[in-house]
């Protein structure tokens, strides 16, 4: 999501301060274990690879981190990027409080994921604002699709921690797009949808189609 102030500002270069490279660092980590938790089951499947040892455990947080966890951030930034370049200043500001809510949600056996937002502030137009919306969704695209290669291979291959990472991050990426497409409240797709119907309805439909057959019909990284 995009939080927006407007105010007329001059023109700005991508920068990262290091109170944001902190909460992207936090936020990456605090998502990478609240992803782990909730795709082992909760807290009991937890201790189940506690007891195997620290491999398993270490081999689910780096298979979060890589997924969910980049999917979540890179959606954030390209928010930022696309901010940016139309001459916003603008910033990740992780929300701690949601952070923690999302690794507790997960030991209980579910998963509420708000991570943070980024900021940003100068005059834009309404298309300008609708494709800064968008562009935090288009990387989810993005991403989905550089996982499918990783998805075949592992089954070719038949190595299934390739697998795994493929079709996690496949079925991740994909369902955060089109969530956040969704028309409602602060999410990107009310921005979208206020910019250009046209643009949403082309987005959003097949998105949505796609997400739902691969994570509530195939299963695909589940």
């Amino acid at each position: 999501m995009a939080d927006v102030s407007r105010a007329r500002q001059p023109s700005v270069s991508l920068r990262f301060s290091q109170r944001e490279l902190l909460d992207l660092l936090v936020a990456w980590l605090a998502l990478g274990v609240a992803f782990m938790v909730f795709f082992a089951g909760g807290a009991n499947a937890v201790l189940g690879l506690v007891a195997l040892g620290p491999g398993p455990l270490l081999t689910a947080f780096v298979v979060s981190l890589v997924t969910a966890g980049i999917g979540f951030l890179l959606h954030e930034l390209g928010h930022k990027v696309a901010a940016v370049r139309f001459d916003n200043i603008a910033a990740f500001r992780a929300d701690y409080g949601m952070l923690f809510v999302a690794v507790m949600s997960a030991f209980l056996g579910f998963l509420f994921a708000a991570p943070g937002a980024v900021h940003h502030r100068g005059p834009l137009s309404d298309r300008q604002h609708g494709l800064v919306a968008l562009a935090g969704p288009a990387v989810n695209l993005v991403l989905a699709v550089i996982f499918v290669p990783l998805l075949v291979l592992g089954n070719v291959l038949s190595m299934e921690l390739v697998t795994l990472v493929g079709g996690r991050g496949l079925a991740v990426n994909l369902f955060l797009a089109a969530f956040n497409l969704v028309p409602l409240g602060p999410l990107d797709g009310n921005t979208v949808l206020d910019w250009s119907k046209g643009v949403w309805v082309v987005v959003f439909l097949p998105t949505a189609v796609v997400a739902f057959l691969t994570v509530f019909v195939f299963r695909i990284g589940f």
